[in-house]
């Protein structure tokens, strides 16, 4: 299991950051760092903050306050759209693919023009696709349309459409939900592979199987407030937060 080193780089940086929406604090003075290479999962219960936060980084919701910092920059005002060309890329637990579409054009869709791949070619761009489908097992589903895959494999289609994207952040909505064992496994391969080559993976996740496994990091938010973070064994080992968790409140 990787731990977070003070010689990782810290790419995103969320600091004392505030959400109200009218007289509910949605978050409530968060800090938190997603150093590179590391997996944090963030947990907690229903109404946590944990999709607010994800909103919060990609430019979908405006802090009340403090302040989020991308490679050393500030978010403040920056565009969803801008700030997914700055490399911070998300998906959903509705997947949102683009149904009619085949598998590649899905893939396609999601590689900037002006990326290192088109301006080395259109080749380069659909030799990298190539290798996307071989991760993803992909491969002879290429010229399939989207809404013809099965559930496991439109899960791994949002994946490798964020994989496409080039971003050095992956906010990832509940990815592995509904997967067999042996997708799961395939998908917790492709996710340590990605994070050992620097990309950052932040995910919301409520299976805690799955939040065992695939966790370096693990923190724990409820009712806006970051509780605690660490080791998925230290974070679900503590009575307090396992009675938070399920909710068993004093």
């Amino acid at each position: 299991m990787t731990t977070t080193t003070a010689s990782q780089e810290i790419l995103l940086e969320i600091k004392n950051v505030n959400k109200n929406f009218g007289g509910l604090q949605a978050i409530d003075d968060v800090t938190l760092d997603l150093p590179a290479g590391v997996i944090t999962t963030l947990v907690g219960p229903n109404g946590a903050g944990k999709t607010t936060l994800f909103n919060l980084i990609t430019g979908h919701l405006m802090p009340t306050s403090g302040t989020i910092h991308w490679l050393g920059k500030s978010l403040k005002g920056v565009e969803p759209w801008q700030v997914a060309r700055l490399g911070i890329a998300r998906t959903f637990q509705d997947l949102r693919l683009y149904s009619q579409m085949t598998v590649e054009e899905n893939i396609m869709t999601v590689m900037e023009r002006s990326s290192w791949l088109w301006q080395s070619g259109r080749e380069a761009a659909e030799q990298r696709v190539t290798e996307i489908l071989n991760e993803t097992k992909l491969l002879d589903k290429r010229h399939d349309r989207a809404v013809d895959l099965a559930y496991a494999e439109r899960k791994f289609l949002s994946l490798a459409r964020i994989m496409a994207s080039e971003a050095k952040l992956w906010l990832l909505d509940e990815p592995a939900s509904g997967l067999d064992p042996r997708s799961f496994e395939r998908f917790v391969t492709l996710l340590r592979t990605y994070a050992k080559r620097g990309i950052t993976i932040c995910i919301i996740e409520h299976n805690l199987d799955i939040v065992i496994q695939l966790s370096d990091r693990v923190a724990f938010l409820d009712q806006g407030k970051l509780l605690a973070q660490g080791s998925s064994e230290d974070i679900l080992k503590d009575p307090h937060l396992a009675a938070i968790y399920f909710g068993e409140r004093a």
